[in-house]
């Protein structure tokens, strides 16, 4: 009998220690940010994106008119593919890319952005992208030109009364407060740092970047539009959110802004994890559960937490498993011609509610393709 009650004791124990295994593996595997079913993973729809970017002309906002320079949805699409083609060490995409930045330097340079706003001055990372991969000075000058404009003195038609005050205290001249900025100024800054190593660049970086935390975060951890515009706008928030990713990626941690931007970062990922919604999405208004899924915002949120993860900055299995959900419902959302659908549409601050839930759903906007791409990257890393 005692003999009996032995064997039955060892039968449960290592029955439970089988059940915990699987359930330990069965977390892994939700929060697995390597393996993916065939047609969905980072280099399969990396390649998608890039290659269908690549082979569509210089557009607009929304692709319906051609435009008069680079525009900043442009630009980030444009750095996106560049990124993912060293990622995924596709050397041919690299000079596919490449080929594309050429008439810049000839019949297309007017189309180069004048750097006197944010918006055009992120155009500056694809250079120093293209730099980086090629080894070709004329791509660093071109980006360093726009990254040091950015924090020389005022001038030009978009100074307002404030731009000399920011500007006397070491802030760029360009700064103006509103979410978005946050990867527009930092991109390039950071990328000029990885581009040359000269302080100077991340120091300018992340000091801009506290000063818009300290305006801008709110006790939940996100970020009105605008200090006048109580609105938790999706992409604006994604825009902060990949901006600080982008940064902390490169920050050393003994700079002094360091721990400050971590810890707005990681109050801003703990709060969207509670808003991502059962199928891995996020909303036009993050925290409005009658407002519609949109997907820019979502690629954004998805990179901030996929870097995260790879950085060791957030819990693995909590958000790894939000990153992969994220990722693998996104995805669904591209249509047959590589075009992701429900993108909001370029939108300018406003104090009016209706006026965010209103926004049209674009089509193959690059507003929503970028995102598509630092997500791939990011994966790849």
């Amino acid at each position: 009998m005692y003999k009996k009650h032995i064997i039955i004791i060892l039968w449960i124990t290592t029955s439970l220690t089988f059940s915990n295994s699987e359930g330990i593996y069965a977390q892994s595997k939700a929060a697995d940010l390597k393996n993916w079913p065939k047609g969905t993973s980072p280099r399969e729809i990396g390649n998608r994106i890039a290659e269908h970017f690549n082979a569509t002309p210089h557009t607009n906002f929304n692709r319906t008119t051609p435009p008069r320079v680079i525009t900043y949805p442009e630009s980030c699409t444009w750095y996106g593919a560049l990124t993912f083609a060293g990622e995924s060490k596709n050397k041919q995409l690299t000079k596919k890319l490449q080929k594309r930045f050429e008439p810049l330097f000839n019949e297309e340079a007017k189309m180069i952005p004048v750097p006197d706003h944010v918006d055009y001055c992120v155009f500056g990372a694809v250079p120093l992208e293209l730099y980086m991969q090629t080894k070709e000075k004329r791509y660093l000058d071109m980006g360093l030109g726009i990254a040091d404009k950015q924090w020389g003195p005022p001038e030009g038609p978009r100074v307002v009364k404030e731009s000399q005050g920011y500007y006397d205290q070491g802030y760029t001249w360009q700064t103006r407060l509103w979410i978005d900025d946050m990867f527009m100024i930092t991109a390039i800054q950071a990328q000029a740092f990885r581009a040359t190593a000269d302080q100077k660049y991340i120091d300018r970086a992340a000091k801009e970047m506290v000063f818009y935390l300290d305006q801008l975060q709110r006790p939940n951890g996100l970020f009105y539009h605008a200090p006048d515009v109580p609105f938790y706008w999706g992409r604006g928030n994604g825009w902060m959110a990949v901006g600080m990713a982008e940064l902390l990626r490169s920050l050393p941690e003994n700079n002094p802004n360091y721990d400050r931007i971590m810890k707005g970062y990681k109050e801003m990922m703990s709060s969207l994890l509670k808003y991502q919604t059962e199928e891995g999405m996020w909303r036009q208004l993050v925290d409005k559960p009658e407002s519609w899924i949109e997907t820019s915002g979502t690629g954004m949120f998805t990179f901030a937490f996929i870097t995260g993860v790879k950085n060791g900055w957030l819990d693995k299995e909590l958000y790894g498993k939000a990153a992969r959900k994220a990722w693998l419902k996104l995805i669904t959302y591209i249509n047959e011609n590589d075009d992701i659908t429900d993108v909001c549409e370029g939108t300018n601050k406003k104090n009016d509610y209706q006026y965010y839930l209103d926004r049209k759903r674009n089509t193959g906007d690059l507003h929503g393709q970028a995102p598509l791409l630092w997500c791939a990257t990011a994966l790849l890393r």
